[in-house]
């Protein structure tokens, strides 16, 4: 009985402590990603500043084909697909008040403020994050990163920056590809499948839109592509242990990125809401 009672009283302790530990984590992984995004910034910043400190734009520019370019069909194949099946799933409920051509409105205020970024931020986490974080990781594993620090050369300056130009750039584009795309094919089905006349639909699509929804999911995919190359370098230069190291830093990089990811939209159509910049 006495052990039972001993139990019981530590499993509030234990829960306790799981709990300090898991936001202990979560904090300094927030440190962490703060520091590792001041120093990139600061040595973006003396590369434009000061001549004599170059980044390199050969490696910006492979770093933007091998995690944007790359990615064009699969962000434009999610992106289709997200806007036929917002027509046909917005189509019969607008249909019961006779207003089926509000789906060109409906698609494009959601795609253009929201689901356009995140779809294409996600689909550059699973293609991107994931293989920056394995590069990154095999380079620590193989010291290459250490090979690096004793030629006095900054791993930030040479490894970091590249890849988080790379990710914001690439995701701002991606972005637009990504509105762009499921309008075009909400669009395609509003014309062919629900029998909206062509000229309604692009009339209700303009007249709906404004430059704002076109800003602020713009704003959401550049802080979308910062979090993603931050967290992605930096599980990558944190492995250890090897092959199973890396497995862990690329899983890691997913888990992570979608959830800063998702809290960033929360946190910025909170703030758009607040302010009535919608």
């Amino acid at each position: 009985m006495a052990s039972h009672a001993a139990t019981a009283r530590s499993l509030p302790t234990i829960l306790l402590d799981r709990w300090i530990a898991f936001w202990a984590s979560v904090f300094a992984l927030v440190g962490a990603l703060w520091w590792l995004g001041n120093d990139t910034v600061g040595w973006m910043w003396r590369a434009f500043v000061r001549r004599q400190v170059r980044i390199g734009a050969s490696g910006i520019t492979a770093q933007i084909v091998r995690v944007g370019v790359r990615s064009i069909s699969i962000v434009m194949l999610v992106s289709g697909s997200i806007g036929i099946i917002l027509a046909l799933q917005t189509s019969p409920t607008l249909e019961e008040y006779g207003q089926t051509d509000k789906v060109a409105n409906l698609i494009g205020v959601a795609v253009f403020r929201e689901l356009g970024p995140l779809v294409a931020a996600i689909v550059m986490v699973g293609f991107a994050g994931a293989s920056i974080a394995a590069e990154l990781g095999t380079m620590v594993v193989g010291e290459e990163v250490e090979a690096l620090e004793a030629m006095g050369l900054n791993p930030v300056r040479y490894l970091v920056v590249p890849r988080l130009a790379a990710t914001v750039a690439s995701l701002l584009a991606l972005a637009v590809v990504s509105n762009l795309t499921a309008v075009f094919f909400g669009m395609v089905v509003g014309v062919t499948a629900l029998g909206i006349p062509y000229d309604l639909y692009v009339s209700n699509t303009l007249n709906q839109l404004s430059m704002s929804d076109f800003l602020t999911g713009l704003l959401k995919a550049g802080v979308f592509g910062l979090l993603l190359g931050l967290v992605a370098c930096y599980n990558g230069l944190k492995v250890t242990g090897g092959a199973a190291g890396v497995g862990r830093a690329t899983t890691e990089t997913v888990v992570q990125t979608v959830i800063f990811v998702v809290l960033s939209d929360l946190f910025f159509s909170t703030i758009f809401y607040a302010i009535g910049w919608n």
